[in-house]
């Protein structure tokens, strides 16, 4: 395993987008079109700013999935996690995604986790910026979560 130390968080996020971008642009060489998933959390912030930046992608070949949403909120309400990639990501890109696929907090959770899911089954994503929390948390998913489950998108 290989450990690396920054003095500032947007080194990491640097650091991080570069080596995302990097696993795109294989994809993208190998497969024609990528796959990726993003998450909202504060720990992302210069991981999607920084990956906004990042020459070389064929943008228009990539396809993003939103990693979480809260239930019952609106894609245009100021705490919609979908509102903060289209504004901080898509919006910002050099060129038009091939795809996003927001989840929609308006709909019946269950319903929007198989719409969802079934999207993203098949392929998996070449690249997953998820935040990770203090706790251990991955998106709204807290210990004792399930993490054995196979399903990608879970009501918690």
């Amino acid at each position: 395993m290989e450990v690396s130390i920054f003095a500032t968080k947007g080194e990491v996020g640097a650091a991080a987008a570069a080596a995302g971008a990097e696993k795109i642009r294989e994809a993208l060489a190998d497969r024609g079109e990528a796959r990726i998933v993003m998450a909202s959390a504060a720990s992302q912030f210069e991981v999607v700013e920084a990956l906004t930046r990042e020459p070389d992608i064929a943008w228009e070949r990539v396809t993003l999935f939103h990693l979480d949403e809260y239930i019952g909120i609106s894609a245009d309400h100021p705490a919609s996690f979908s509102r903060f990639l289209r504004e901080r990501f898509v919006a910002r890109l050099p060129g038009k995604l091939k795809d996003f696929h927001a989840i929609e907090g308006e709909n019946e959770a269950r319903m929007e986790c198989a719409r969802v899911g079934g999207m993203l089954a098949g392929e998996a994503p070449v690249v997953a910026c998820i935040g990770i929390g203090e706790n251990g948390h991955i998106a709204f998913n807290d210990p004792p979560a399930d993490f054995e489950t196979g399903e990608p998108y879970l009501v918690v």
